[in-house]
C-alpha cells in the first residue's frame, strides 16, 4: 500500500502543475508564431491535408514530459543480463529534443533491473550445452505455426513438463508472454460473459479483456471483500439491458503484481470464486519459478491446491531465462485453445533453442539434472530478496511489496526525482529501471528493483550503498529512521 507523505503529495502535484502549465503556455505562443509566419502551412511538421498521428494529451506528454528523461529508458546493453552487465552510453546534442545517439562506450553496472530471477539468463553448465545442441539439430526457428510444421518433439515435451510442474492435466505454449494473455482471454470468453479484473492487472490482461467483447468489471486491488461485493451485484443484475444470467464469469488476478511486488491474496480470492461458482485465471509471470519451496509459484507458497485454479498462465521470460508463455488447465480447456486461439493457429511457434532452455531450466529446478543447484537457487533468491527489502526499509525508503517477492518498487513520486535517481545510479555503476506513466499512475513514479539468485551478498551490499547515497542526494527517503545514516552504513560495513 502506498503511504505518500502529505508534503511529498503537495510538491509532486505542484511539479506536474508547473510542467503542464508552462508547457501549454509555450505551445500557445509557438502556435501563434507559426500562424503569423507560416500562414496556410500545417503545424508540427505534418503533411498538409493529413491529420497528425499523435494529438492531444498523448502528444503533449511525449513532447513536454517524456523526452526530458527519455535517456532513462531503452538503454541498450552489450552483454548477457547477469548479475553485472554492460550498459551502452547514450548522448544527446539537444537535451533529448530530437533523438538519442548511441555511443561506443559501455559501463559495467550492477544489474538490478532484469527479470533474471534464478540466474538462467547467463551461461549455465547444464542448460547452455543442451540449447546449443538443439540449435544445431532444429535451427533457430521452425518458420511455421504449431498446427503446420512448427510442432517439434521439444514443444510436446515442454508442454508435458509444464503441466507436471504446476500440477495441471495439460498445457499449451505460446511464443510471447504478452500475447499469452492478450490472445488467450478472447478465446476463453466473449459477448455475454463477464470478466472481473484486479485494478492493478497487467496491460496484457487489460487488452485481452477489452478484445474479448465480454463485459468488464474491476475490483479494488487485492481486496477479496470488494471482489465478493462486485460478484454479488453483477450476478444479481445479469447482463446489461436484457438482465439474463451471465454465460460465463472469469476472475483474473496476478500471482505477483509486477509494479507493486505484492503477492496475490489467492486463498481468499479462491474461496470467493468457489462460493459463487466462477472461473479463476491466475497470471504467474513473475511468480512461477521465483517463489515457493520448489519454485511452483504462489499456489505452493500460499498453500493453494492447483486444482482450485481453473486457468494458470505463466511465462518463460523471467525465472527460466527463455521467452514465450504457457497456459496450464484442464484437458478440455487446452484442447479448446488449440482449436480456436489465433496465437496458436497462426503465430510462429517458439524457437527450439528457446523451448530447450525452458526444459533444461525446469529440470535444474526439479533436480533432474542430477544436482541440487535448483534448490540452492530457490533458497538464494528468497534470501536475497528478503535481505535487500529489509535493508531498504531500514534506510527509510518507501518499498512496496511482500516478503519473498523478488520485485521491490522504491517510490519516487516527484517527476524530477525519477531521472535524477536513474542517472545518478548509472554514474555509480548501478543499473536500475524507473517506471512512470502510463505504466503507473501519473503521480506514482517509482524505481523497480528486481533481485536475482545470481547476485552475491557483496553485489547486494554494493547496490544498497549506492541506492542509499543516491536516495540522500535526491531526497527520496520519505520515512527516515533514527540514526539511519550511521546505523545503516555501519551495518553494511559489518556485512562486508
Amino acid at each position: 500500500m502506498v503511504r505518500m507523505p502529505y508534503v511529498t503529495a503537495v510538491t509532486t502535484l505542484l511539479s506536474f502543475g508547473v510542467i503542464f502549465g508552462f508547457g501549454h503556455l509555450r505551445d500557445f505562443f509557438l502556435r501563434l508564431l507559426h500562424s503569423l509566419h507560416f500562414a496556410g502551412e500545417p503545424a508540427g511538421g505534418n503533411i498538409k491535408g493529413y491529420a497528425p498521428i499523435c494529438v492531444g494529451p498523448e502528444d503533449f506528454y511525449i513532447r513536454r514530459f517524456f523526452r526530458r528523461f527519455e535517456d532513462c529508458f531503452s538503454r541498450p546493453i552489450a552483454s548477457k543480463p547477469d548479475a553485472w552487465l554492460d550498459v551502452v552510453e547514450h548522448c544527446s546534442n539537444d537535451s533529448n529534443k530530437t533523438r538519442l545517439n548511441r555511443t561506443a562506450r559501455t559501463s559495467k553496472c550492477l544489474n538490478l533491473g532484469s527479470y533474471n530471477y534464478l540466474g538462467f539468463a547467463a551461461a549455465d553448465e547444464f542448460c547452455t550445452p543442451q540449447v546449443i545442441q538443439s540449435l544445431k539439430r532444429y535451427s533457430a526457428s521452425t518458420c511455421s505455426a504449431r498446427v503446420d510444421g512448427g510442432n517439434t518433439k521439444l514443444h510436446v515435451e515442454l508442454e508435458e513438463m509444464v503441466a507436471r510442474f504446476v500440477g495441471k492435466p495439460a498445457a499449451i505454449l505460446f511464443g510471447m508472454g504478452y500475447a499469452t494473455n492478450s490472445a488467450i482471454i478472447p478465446a476463453l470468453i466473449g459477448k455475454g460473459g463477464l470478466i472481473i479484473s484486479d485494478a492493478f492487472n497487467h496491460n496484457s490482461i487489460v487488452n485481452g479483456a477489452r478484445g474479448s467483447g465480454a463485459s468488464i468489471q474491476v475490483f479494488q486491488h487485492n481486496n477479496p471483500k470488494h471482489l465478493e461485493d462486485v460478484l454479488r451485484e453483477q450476478i444479481a443484475a445479469g447482463q446489461p439491458r436484457i438482465n439474463r444470467p451471465w454465460k460465463k464469469i472469469i476472475v483474473i488476478v496476478e500471482g505477483i503484481y509486477s509494479m507493486e511486488g505484492e503477492l496475490c491474496k489467492l486463498p481468499e480470492i479462491i474461496a470467493v470464486c468457489k462460493k459463487y461458482k466462477v472461473y479463476t485465471y491466475v497470471d504467474e509471470a513473475h511468480s512461477i519459478g521465483a517463489v515457493g519451496k520448489t519454485g511452483r509459484g504462489v499456489c505452493e507458497l500460499l498453500g493453494v491446491d492447483p486444482a482450485d485454479v481453473d486457468i494458470m498462465m505463466g511465462t518463460f521470460t523471467k525465472s527460466f531465462g527463455s521467452y514465450g508463455g504457457y497456459i496450464a488447465a484442464s484437458q478440455e480447456i487446452v484442447r479448446h485453445l488449440k482449436h480456436t486461439c489465433p496465437a496458436h493457429i497462426y503465430a510462429t511457434s517458439m524457437s527450439p533453442p528457446g523451448v530447450q532452455q525452458a526444459i533444461s531450466a525446469i529440470k535444474v529446478i526439479l533436480g533432474e539434472d542430477g544436482s541440487n543447484r535448483g534448490a540452492k537457487k530457490l533458497a538464494r533468491i528468497r534470501e536475497n530478496s528478503n535481505f535487500f527489502r529489509s535493508e531498504l526499509q531500514k534506510m527509510g525508503f518507501e518499498v512496496l511489496g511482500d516478503n519473498d517477492s523478488p520485485v521491490m518498487p522504491i517510490m519516487l513520486y516527484n517527476p524530477a526525482k525519477m531521472p535524477a535517481f536513474s542517472r545518478e545510479c548509472l554514474r555509480q555503476s548501478v543499473a536500475v529501471v524507473t517506471v512512470s506513466f502510463p505504466a503507473t499512475p501519473l503521480l506514482l513514479s517509482r524505481a523497480r528493483i528486481c533481485i536475482s539468485a545470481s547476485h552475491s551478498r557483496q553485489d547486494l551490499i554494493k547496490g544498497l550503498e549506492v541506492i542509499s547515497k543516491v536516495g540522500d542526494l535526491v531526497g527520496i527517503k520519505y520515512f527516515p529512521v533514527e540514526h539511519e545514516k550511521t546505523a545503516s552504513s555501519e551495518k553494511l560495513k559489518k556485512l562486508q
